[in-house]
């Protein structure tokens, strides 16, 4: 089994799916899976890569501006560039949590999936007398009113 990179909705989507994060990975394969888990997990993969590239950004900066560091290494480009790719990552972050969460407030439970619905189709066993009246000439064609 790959490796599981943890993420801030991985509480809630335990909750709902009411298994962890690695089985539920396992269970979106599988015949009975539903959509909504496929969706909740590939936005889960999303969020959980843009978490990791705001945590190696935030420790970069943390790197950068440690105390006992040269003063003479820092640059202000470098730290304008690090705030432009973590305001980006953390905009992408807040993006999945939000499609995470309203994916989860507005799918059927659960234990309610889709389900295929069996109709009955109805046929029509009566049958028309046989017509008396001439075909017209050409089909869909107006007839002319007689006076």
């Amino acid at each position: 089994m790959s490796r599981v990179i943890a993420s801030t909705m991985d509480a809630d989507l335990q909750k709902i799916f009411r298994k962890p994060v690695p089985e539920l990975y396992e269970a979106a394969v599988g015949p009975d899976a539903s959509p909504a888990l496929a969706r909740a997990l590939e936005l889960r993969s999303f969020l959980a890569l843009t978490e990791e590239q705001v945590a190696r950004v935030r420790d970069r900066v943390r790197a950068d501006m440690d105390p006992d560091r040269d003063m003479g290494e820092l640059s202000a480009d470098k730290l304008r560039f690090d705030a432009q790719w973590l305001e980006a990552a953390l905009d992408a972050r807040d993006g999945y949590r939000a499609a995470i969460g309203e994916l989860l407030r507005t799918m059927p439970p659960p234990d309610q999936q889709a389900r295929p619905v069996r109709t009955t189709q109805l046929r029509a066993t009566a049958s028309l007398p046989p017509s008396t009246a001439p075909a017209p000439q050409r089909a869909g064609a107006a007839q002319a009113r007689r006076p």
